[in-house]
């Protein structure tokens, strides 16, 4: 059975879209079968895979909502082991509509279980944002990757996340945990990346990860062509960055006897 990762900051711009993209496709490159669920209703995942939002039928809404099942709003993408479950801006509407629905920190959860014995991973592109959508990505996940970006508001961020996860794993999923820390949009020339870092790598020392995503233009532009960057520019550093993630991710499994 597969395991269900959230990529989760309640700060924006963190590169929670640009991690969950190309982690997944460099995952995929190296033969494990991947679904990203696109659960932001800005949809920017959805497009930065090529997919079209005009020929979609079926969405992360109409999953989250039970008008349909996960299985119906898979979309296979061009891109090698990659599948999504995109979103639209309809998706908005479900903060809304979960407000009367019973277990509706669990719509997800509930969801994804009949999928997830179907892949290696599957990762949730959650939104910036602490609300019902974000509840959901945490209750349904196995574990969690927080994006950081090296500047001191982001450790401000990261109580708050960690606040979020306790309060999920008390009232929703006492076995979700943290997978790791990302650092990203790095620039090691800064002296206050070092700080930073050292910072964080001081309160929480086993959960950051060796790899880091430097600030890279590539990364950038991949999007804007409908590919992840290790199809948009395989020797862009960014996109050697994400393949040494999706190899450090695959041997803590190993180490872990996952």
């Amino acid at each position: 059975m597969g395991r269900i990762i959230s990529v989760s900051n309640q700060k924006g711009g963190v590169g929670k879209t640009t991690t969950v993209i190309n982690l997944s496709a460099a995952l995929g490159e190296r033969n494990k079968k991947v679904l990203i669920v696109d659960f932001d209703a800005q949809g920017n995942t959805t497009t930065s895979l090529g997919v079209s939002k005009k020929s979609i039928r079926n969405t992360a809404y109409e999953m989250v909502i039970g008008e349909c099942r996960a299985v119906e709003a898979i979309v296979a993408t061009e891109f090698k082991g990659l599948s999504v479950i995109p979103a639209t801006k309809k998706l908005a509407g479900a903060v809304v509509d979960l407000l009367d629905m019973e277990n509706r920190m669990l719509r997800l959860r509930k969801a994804l279980q009949q999928v997830k014995e179907d892949y290696d991973y599957i990762f949730i592109d959650s939104p910036p944002s602490l609300d019902m959508m974000t509840l959901n990505a945490l209750a349904a996940a196995d574990s969690v990757i927080v994006p950081i970006q090296c500047e001191f508001l982001s450790l401000e961020g990261l109580v708050e996340i960690k606040d979020t996860i306790k309060r999920v794993q008390d009232n929703a999923n006492p076995a979700l945990k943290i997978e790791g820390i990302l650092f990203t949009m790095y620039v090691a020339r800064y002296n206050l990346t070092s700080q930073v870092v050292g910072e964080v790598k001081k309160f929480f020392p086993k959960l950051v990860f060796e790899t880091v995503i430097p600030r890279n233009i590539a990364l950038s532009e991949a999007p804007s062509f409908g590919k992840p960057c290790v199809y948009y520019d395989r020797k862009a550093k960014g996109s050697k960055a994400y393949e040494d993630l999706a190899k450090e991710l695959i041997r803590r499994e190993k180490k872990s006897g996952k």
